[in-house]
């Protein structure tokens, strides 16, 4: 039988690349992007879109049934430093959209769904280099506890229904496409617009703050990785650590300088420092190489390279 998905949350950072990305494997027609509101022009264009609330059980279903759906790619959530303005909306649309798809699989209405974690799921007492796939999880902001409890779900929903549900840990994700979506991490993208429109940046971290970071292209491989995985072969059900490389705002700022030489960088630290001391500097993600083949193609030159030639050309185009 031929794969129908259905992608939720499809005009955010991740969702719009993985939609287009999920199109040209799959065909156009299988593969339904949906959002609370339309997306690019490009995600709009290249095959079918349909509104809709990640809290409301009842317009998913009547997409599920519309286009016989069988798998699912939760992408909606309020990020880490949008979540802090507005906790009680962050949890309620971060676990509800959650819980909405665990029981369409529980019911059998799909065969298999993505739902992302985040290293947000960690917190200040959990190891800070080479954080291990399993270790103390103690998270300090909304987003974090949200992903920390949905783990727990996804794994409850795999245990008790065999819900075939599978998940990676997002580190920061850096892409050229589109718009930053409120995240801590969302500053090694700004960065980079920065440097080509106004020759200099102000970061909102210091200058020694290290952080996981991948590539929009490795974080699409990754998630397409997994939910191709043969089941057996997907042994962590919570969520799988990911990791590409980490990086601080002083690094990237001495390879932008390769580039662009005149670059300047200042420091202003504001309220997204303390969630970003709050988690992990380097990620272990051995469980998720050894068991489904996971392997990052980018680090921070080869990135660095990529996003300027791609918004070099993007601005001159717009």
């Amino acid at each position: 039988m031929n794969k129908q998905i259905l992608i939720i949350g499809a005009c955010g950072q991740i969702g719009t690349e993985l939609t287009l990305k999920l199109r040209e494997i799959n065909g156009n027609n299988a593969v339904i992007a949906s959002d609370i509101r339309e997306g690019n022009d490009e995600l709009m264009q290249s095959g079918p879109f349909e509104i809709v609330d990640a809290m409301d059980k009842n317009s998913i279903e009547k997409i599920l049934d519309k286009y016989a759906i069988t798998e699912v790619y939760l992408m909606a959530a309020m990020l880490s430093a949008t979540g802090e303005k507005f906790p009680a909306k962050a949890w309620e649309l971060n676990m509800t959209s959650l819980f909405n798809v665990l029981n369409f699989a529980k019911e059998k209405k799909i065969k298999k769904m993505f739902w992302p974690s985040s290293i947000a799921a960690f917190g200040p007492t959990t190891p800070k280099e080479n954080t291990p796939q399993e270790t103390i999880m103690e998270p300090t902001t909304v987003y974090g506890i949200s992903k920390q409890a949905g783990e727990r779900w996804c794994e409850y929903y795999f245990n008790n229904y065999g819900v075939d549900v599978r998940s990676v840990r997002y580190p920061g994700i850096i892409s050229w496409k589109t718009n930053p979506g409120g995240g801590t991490t969302d500053y090694a993208i700004e960065i980079y617009n920065n440097a080509l429109l106004v020759g200099k940046y102000d970061s909102f971290l210091n200058k020694n703050t290290k952080l996981p970071m991948m590539y929009m292209d490795d974080a699409i491989d990754a998630t397409i990785k997994i939910m191709d995985a043969k089941p057996e072969d997907v042994k962590i059900r919570s969520s799988y650590n990911l990791a590409a490389m980490s990086f601080t705002p002083e690094e990237i700022a001495l390879e932008i300088k390769k580039f662009i030489p005149d670059f300047k960088i200042s420091y202003h630290e504001d309220f997204r420092q303390r969630i970003a001391d709050s988690w992990p500097q380097s990620i272990d993600d051995s469980r998720a190489k050894e068991d489904w083949g996971w392997q990052p193609k980018f680090d921070l030159h080869k990135m660095s390279e990529n996003m300027l030639n791609s918004l070099h050309k993007k601005f001159e185009n717009s």
